[in-house]
């Protein structure tokens, strides 16, 4: 099974989830989205592809969110995407493309949901001991 990450890996969310594809025993595609990011037609894929709207993947700790007034409940998802587009540390991570969807995975567990094996219990890095909870 092939498996995407939008990884950034200063990002604990991002590196648990990666671990947890490794734990199933999935070696991904992996995407630094700040150092390679996704093409505006990629991400209107993904944004379609997910279960959340374009606003939910918005970043908003550590970006330009605030400087730039997209709390505007009045912006499009065009302008929205164009932000994106332009700054793309606001593409919140990590998004994750398996056979079984595609999706947000903050938190870092939501990766179970796409996995086609069940990896039991993961420690997260903070000590966060998380399941499936098929296992219990």
């Amino acid at each position: 099974m092939g498996m995407t990450i939008y990884h950034n890996p200063a990002c604990g969310t991002s590196r648990n989830t990666l671990e947890m594809i490794r734990k199933a025993g999935i070696e991904p595609t992996i995407v630094e989205y700040l150092e390679t990011p996704p093409s505006r037609d990629e991400l209107i894929a993904l944004i379609d592809a997910m279960p959340i709207s374009t606003r939910e993947l918005l970043r908003k700790k550590g970006t330009p969110y605030d400087a730039l007034g997209l709390e505007n409940p009045d912006l499009t998802d065009e302008q929205l995407i164009d932000a994106m587009m332009a700054h793309p540390i606001l593409i919140n991570r990590p998004i994750v493309v398996s056979e079984k969807g595609t999706n947000l995975c903050r938190p870092s567990e939501k990766v179970m949901e796409l996995l086609p094996v069940d990896i039991g219990r993961f420690t997260k890095e903070d000590g966060e001991i998380v399941s499936s909870g098929k296992d219990d």
